[in-house]
């Protein structure tokens, strides 16, 4: 939804217009002082495809063409599980490359970086390394970090964030902190940042337990623009009572194609934005 201001004689007009339309009893117009600061960023949908409904969604990417997707797995949900493969656009499942022992870690955020995985864990403090073509484990880290959340990366460094207003970047070849950015949005932080994208020099972050997405300038931190899915959200609850909020979002360079999907949602979106 796009972000409209509209000159205070004319707003007042039509207020008064339509006011039986309305259950607002408070009759002063909306000025551009109340108006968000956070400019609203369009989205159309372009097609959709099926998602398993048992995936925990914590991670999402498009590598070398193919759409990746990790999960987490919880108690409360059993047939959840920890682990990562390429998703099959036609049917939703996931072709497993790598699982983790759920008893242990509940797998997050994962990304590809110089022919590895990096799969970040929850409350663990630890990280795996996996060969990007075969997938074998090669080793594991730890990150100071007192949990892990999403990860993406700008080519050079591991980016992730661990539910805060913090982003971390990590040096890939000895996973030592690089920095980190203190995100910000009107002039608040912004905590609650999720699964990670970078797409043309922005950091995309999902917002835990809402259906936006936001757009983070890494120069500065601040937010520069933010995305509402609620829209498709709904749509996925009422196909799936048991979809959670979204959580996803991967960006296929090659094509200019971007996915979205959340927790358990019986839908992967593609959808279309500028950039």
């Amino acid at each position: 939804m796009k972000l409209t201001i509209i000159p205070l004689l004319a707003l007042s007009l039509f207020t008064t217009a339509c006011k039986d339309k309305t259950t607002d009893t408070n009759d002063t117009p909306v000025t551009e002082k109340e108006a968000p600061l956070t400019p609203q960023i369009d989205f159309v949908f372009v097609h959709e495809y099926p998602h398993d409904t048992t995936s925990f969604t914590e991670g999402f990417l498009v590598h070398d063409g193919r759409l990746f997707e990790s999960t987490g797995a919880t108690t409360d949900l059993p047939q959840t599980r920890s682990l990562f493969g390429a998703v099959d656009l036609a049917t939703g499942k996931i072709d497993v490359k790598a699982e983790i022992d759920k008893e242990k870690y509940f797998g997050e955020g994962i990304t590809f970086l110089n022919g590895k995985v990096f799969q970040l864990t929850y409350k663990t403090k630890i990280g795996f390394i996996y060969d990007a073509k075969t997938f074998k484990k090669l080793g594991d880290f730890t990150f100071p970090s007192k949990e892990g959340w999403g990860m993406t990366t700008d080519g050079t460094n591991l980016i992730m964030s661990d539910g805060t207003n913090t982003l971390t970047y990590l040096n890939p070849a000895d996973l030592k902190v690089v920095k980190t950015i203190s995100v910000k949005q009107d002039g608040f932080e912004r905590p609650y940042l999720n699964e990670l994208e970078y797409i043309n020099g922005y950091i995309y972050a999902n917002i835990w337990t809402t259906n936006k997405i936001v757009k983070i300038n890494p120069a500065d931190g601040k937010v520069a623009g933010e995305l509402d899915l609620t829209s498709l959200a709904n749509e996925a609850k009422n196909i799936s009572r048991g979809s959670m909020e979204m959580n996803g979002i991967a960006y296929d360079s090659a094509n200019n194609k971007v996915y979205i999907t959340g927790k358990m949602w019986p839908k992967i979106y593609e959808i279309k934005f500028d950039k």
